[in-house]
């Protein structure tokens, strides 16, 4: 009951197809933009570029008196404002540091006791042979309070804010990701559109035993014939004559707590009436289903290749008669509730797999402190140096995106989609490489099922694949940040027709482009905000970020509405953003160290520099690459390769012996 006893106030391309750039030009520009002129026809191509905001089609658009004003369309994010080749401070430096007195104090009391339960009452193995959580395991969570963290407190939860649930998540990361799925299924995606678009009879009626864990939640999007592609989903919700209920049907496939959940957050389609056409289209409606009204059931727990001990399961609903009130948000806005779960709940995988990394480098450096190989500990040797060392920036990486993003959220923004995305990427990514060389640096102790490290990575493989595939992720990146480049060119087209009253503005375009084309900087800095010793880190990511913000640009004008399909293009534009994303965590958080005279900035600091050498040399790689002549010949072979595979049923290429 320690949680309780303090008191406290406080899968999805179809992403990428609502995005639906509504690109339309195809003119090619190879010129350097030196002069007015040329400046205005970058500018005209913007109206051919993209017609939708940015991010959110909500939006409101901006007067014609607030455009004369300014021509940019303005964003706090900074990886909104990278694509731009821009670069905003506000939401990266200082590191955040949210926690007042009172809630550190009280995480502080809550860290310990989590701690504990997971090394001592917990068996992540037991759980792992049992393929579900041992009973005395889940009462324990529950009278824990674990399954209501950001529940508020006069709901009956533990009313944490993003960043004190990310240090608790980090702990379940650390020691068991399939109670992590368990509890993550549940409230970090099971229930959480009750406390994002919940009304107050709803949050008052489902919150209280959902935050005790009386009540198990699950999330149910995915169907056999829409994994990323939500808006192909069958499942149909049909009002019924009166308007008193829907009745729903449908199937959906591997639900985490399917078999568990009591409460579901259900999406499904239902008729309505288009006010310009009269038409009638079906749209997304979230629901809020309970296995109580009856027509719900479930199949048998799927057999999986890791994270076992969570139940995941196929889910049916059959003529169940789900009432008018348990409408989630509004008919037909189901897709805007289902995204808004999905990425309030990224950062929290990025702070779990934060926790599994410093549990994995933990095993390998204790190995190899005391393995002798050759007459010397193996740490001795520069090769597993190389390895710890990596492991090690990779760690730090992935805990500095979960931080920062969990206290902007905790700060009010309401921009970080697309750092959220990346944080995704990067933490999936960068812990199955860690565990990878955790099992080569113990060696066949490594591969050993009695070290554990098997099961961490059965149990890691799946975290590249749900709450939105890593692939499709990468578009959604590259798809948003082209958009919000896109919506900067049309604000300049804009500019240009009043250039009198936006001379500053034109005057200071034509001086950047003039500038980027002679190779010298246009004037952004970081200069302020970095700490000194960091200096030239913060050089190289403002030149990587400068440098980044004009190919995008090329880009653009170069495949105008076809950029949606360019996905050889869209990934390595992904990597970047995700390379300068790292980038400027770190900078931010080692430069805080640094200023605060903490016993770790020297390490930090060696941590920072490091990552960002290292991502500034990949960044240029990959902008080369798309710049280079030869990129269009190596996409071309990609695809007739893939084809030939593909058409051949395997591979093509006949065996070297003949036979």
């Amino acid at each position: 009951m320690f949680l309780r006893k303090v008191s406290q106030s406080p899968a999805l391309c179809s992403t990428v197809l609502r995005l639906q750039p509504a690109i339309h030009g195809t003119q090619r520009q190879t010129g350097a933009l030196v002069a007015v002129q040329n400046v205005r026809f970058y500018a005209s191509q913007a109206e051919a570029v993209l017609e939708k905001p940015a991010v959110d089609s909500d939006t409101t658009t901006k007067t014609d008196k607030v455009e004369k004003k300014s021509f940019t369309v303005e964003s706090k994010s900074f990886a909104v404002n990278m694509f731009k080749g821009q670069i905003s401070t506000s939401q990266v430096f200082p590191f955040p540091s949210v926690l007042n007195e009172e809630q550190s104090q009280f995480l502080r009391e809550l860290v310990g006791p989590c701690s504990k339960f997971f090394e001592e009452v917990n068996d992540p193995a037991k759980n792992d042979t049992l393929e579900k959580v041992e009973d005395h395991t889940m009462e324990g969570l529950k009278e824990m309070g674990a399954f209501g963290l950001q529940v508020p407190a006069e709901l009956g939860g533990v009313g944490l804010t993003n960043t004190q649930y990310a240090r608790l998540v980090e702990i379940v990361g650390m020691h068991d990701l399939g109670v992590g799925i368990t509890l993550g299924a549940h409230q970090s995606i099971g229930f959480k559109g009750i406390l994002l678009f919940g009304t107050p009879q709803q949050k008052e009626k489902y919150l209280p035993k959902l935050a005790t864990g009386e009540h198990i939640a699950a999330f149910c999007l995915t169907e056999p014939a829409s994994g990323s592609d939500a808006a192909s989903i069958k499942t149909t919700a049909v009002r019924s004559p009166c308007g008193q209920y829907f009745t729903l049907n449908g199937g959906k496939i591997w639900i985490s707590n399917g078999g568990l959940a009591e409460i579901f957050t259900v999406f499904a389609k239902t008729p309505l009436k288009d006010e310009k056409t009269g038409e009638m289209k079906d749209k997304i409606t979230a629901f809020i289903v309970e296995r109580s009204f009856g027509g719900v059931t479930h199949g048998p727990p799927e057999k999986k290749m890791g994270i076992k001990a969570s139940n995941t399961a196929e889910v049916y609903f059959e003529n169940v008669r789900v009432p008018a009130d348990c409408v989630l948000g509004e008919v037909g806005g189901g897709f805007k509730v289902a995204m808004n779960i999905l990425n309030n709940g990224r950062f929290g995988m990025a702070a779990a797999l934060s926790g599994t990394m410093k549990g994995a480098i933990a095993k390998a450096v204790d190995h190899a402190a005391n393995r002798t190989q050759f007459g010397n500990k193996i740490h001795n040797y520069g090769a597993i140096q190389e390895k710890v060392a990596r492991m090690a920036m990779l760690q730090y990486v992935t805990e500095s995106m979960a931080y920062m993003i969990s206290g902007n959220m905790d700060s009010g923004a309401s921009e970080f989609q697309i750092e959220a995305a990346i944080s995704k990427i990067f933490a999936s990514e960068a812990a199955w490489t860690v565990t990878d060389e955790c099992i080569q640096i113990m060696g066949g102790m490594g591969f050993m099922k009695d070290s554990g490290i098997e099961r961490i990575m059965r149990d890691l493989r799946i975290f590249r694949i749900f709450e939105g595939t890593n692939d499709i992720l990468r578009l959604f990146v590259a798809l948003n940040g082209f958009q919000n480049a896109g919506n900067q060119l049309k604000s300049l087209q804009k500019a240009l027709k009043n250039p009198i009253g936006n001379a500053g503005v034109l005057a200071g375009e034509i001086t950047k482009r003039a500038k980027r084309k002679a190779g010298l900087g246009t004037g952004l800095t970081l200069q302020g905000v970095v700490h000194p010793e960091l200096g030239h880190s913060g050089e190289l990511t403002v030149k990587a970020i400068e440098q980044f913000g004009a190919v995008i640009e090329e880009l653009l004008l170069k495949h105008g509405k076809r950029i949606i399909d360019e996905q050889f293009v869209l990934k390595r534009v992904a990597d970047c953003a995700i390379d300068l994303y790292a980038m400027v965590v770190v900078l931010s958080r080692a430069s805080r160290s640094l200023s605060l005279g903490h016993s770790s900035a020297q390490h930090e600091k060696a941590l920072c520099e490091t990552w960002c050498v290292e991502a500034f040399d990949r960044i240029m790689q990959d902008i080369k690459f798309l710049r280079s002549s030869n990129s269009k010949q190596i996409f071309k072979n990609l695809r007739a390769i893939s084809t030939a595979v593909v058409e051949n049923g395997g591979v093509v290429s006949p065996h070297p012996l003949g036979f």
